[in-house]
């Protein structure tokens, strides 16, 4: 198993988000998240749909988040991103700052 890995990753945020600012509901991130999931499954560009939807300031950069080991992540997205493979993209993983989308890039 590795110690590391790299990743990018969309976050919409909602109202009840830890440290948000989006006015989005809950229901309305989920919907939205999921809509996004759809259009990567349809071969949408991961990086561009970061730059264009993500609420975490990596989103100008592709969503692009760098190598990091474990205990670095809240426990909810370092286990999704350690459980998948290089190129994989996760199912929609919710966390206390709003809803993910995670992609191994290494």
């Amino acid at each position: 198993m590795t110690d590391s890995v790299s990743c990018s990753h969309i976050l919409l945020m909602h109202a009840q988000s830890d440290r948000s600012t989006a006015e989005r509901t809950k229901e309305e991130a989920e919907t939205q998240i999921n809509e996004l999931k759809a259009k990567i499954a349809d071969g949408g560009d991961f990086a561009e749909l970061a730059r264009e939807h993500s609420d975490c300031p990596s989103g100008k950069d592709g969503g692009e988040l760098g190598t990091f080991g474990k205990g670095q992540m809240v426990k909810e997205f370092e286990d999704a991103a350690f459980a998948m493979e290089v190129g994989e993209t996760s199912d929609v993983v919710e966390t206390d700052f709003g809803y993910h989308l995670i992609q191994r890039t290494a």
